[in-house]
């Protein structure tokens, strides 16, 4: 039993990090990067002002590949921990 709630405490804290990283990435991007918009505006990509692309496309952009990012990193999490969830080979 102990065993137990030690492999679940550690699970649940690599969880915790991974969440807290998480969320300190989207903050950035969903806030910082728009408070910093003038400043950014002086880089230029593709012709366009840093602060107004990552305002139209570039945290979106950032918003999809953190959720893709965070499932694959939860899952090998699981994985490692024994607790994933099986894949189903009939569908």
């Amino acid at each position: 039993m102990a065993q137990a709630d030690s492999n679940h405490e550690a699970h649940w804290q690599r969880t915790k990090s991974l969440t807290i990283l998480v969320l300190i990435i989207w903050f950035i991007f969903a806030f910082g990067v728009h408070w910093f918009a003038p400043q950014l505006n002086s880089i230029s990509i593709l012709g366009f002002p840093l602060g107004f692309y990552m305002a139209g496309q570039g945290s979106l952009f950032a918003f999809v590949v953190i959720i893709f990012w965070f499932a694959r990193a939860q899952n090998r999490i699981d994985e490692e921990f024994g607790v994933a969830e099986e894949e189903n080979e009939d569908e």
